[in-house]
């Protein structure tokens, strides 16, 4: 795994220009959010695509937005502030254990997190856990394969063959992978069902 990204560098996060380099809006596009449901945003960092899945699932919706500094959910809270969002639950989770709600949360979001889990099999184990009946993972990553993520570090890209890898053995089945990210991937996941005992 790489080096998990620290608070001092959520300047990034939130750089002019990000949304054109990442289009966000079509990620949240593909997951078909409605207002109501519970979504959790893991790895949040100041809350960029967890301020717009706010918006998305609202009104009546909400999102927990976790992370394991509580110096990014304190930005998180700012800028939620400065924007007037309320259905946004920062939630501080450890490397092992996201605490979110279990059996609740309809969509999960991470984006660009995944390949800095230091423990992944057991925070995929808690993912598992935390969703809905039916409820389902969105995960980004930039591209290993090719030159469209050139400018992001090795460290910090994934290739599909080492994303499913992890995932299938660990209980997910992909659903769909959308090549429609100028530079990263989009892999939508769900729990696989438990196999029937004849």
């Amino acid at each position: 795994p790489a080096q998990v990204m620290s608070f001092e560098s959520a300047g990034w996060l939130e750089r002019p220009g990000r949304e054109e380099e990442e289009r966000p809006e079509l990620v949240l596009q593909a997951m078909r959010l409605r207002p109501g449901q519970t979504v959790a945003e893991i790895g949040c960092g100041s809350g960029f695509f967890a301020r717009r899945l706010a918006r998305a699932v609202a009104p009546g919706g909400r999102v927990y937005a976790e992370d394991i500094q509580p110096e990014m959910l304190d930005l998180l809270k700012e800028r939620t502030a400065r924007e007037k969002i309320a259905n946004v639950i920062p939630v501080l989770g450890t490397d092992i254990d996201p605490k979110l709600p279990q059996g609740s949360v309809d969509w999960i979001l991470m984006a660009d997190v995944y390949h800095e889990f230091q423990k992944p099999r057991p925070m995929l184990a808690r993912i598992r856990d935390s969703l809905a009946p039916g409820g389902q993972v969105a995960l980004v990553e930039y591209r290993q394969e090719g030159e469209t993520a050139s400018q992001i570090k090795p460290a910090h890209r994934m290739s599909v063959a080492q994303v499913l890898a992890e995932w299938q053995p660990a209980g997910f089945e992909l659903t769909r992978r959308l090549e429609i990210l100028p530079s990263q991937h989009l892999f939508l996941f769900r729990a696989k069902s438990p196999t029937k005992s004849r």
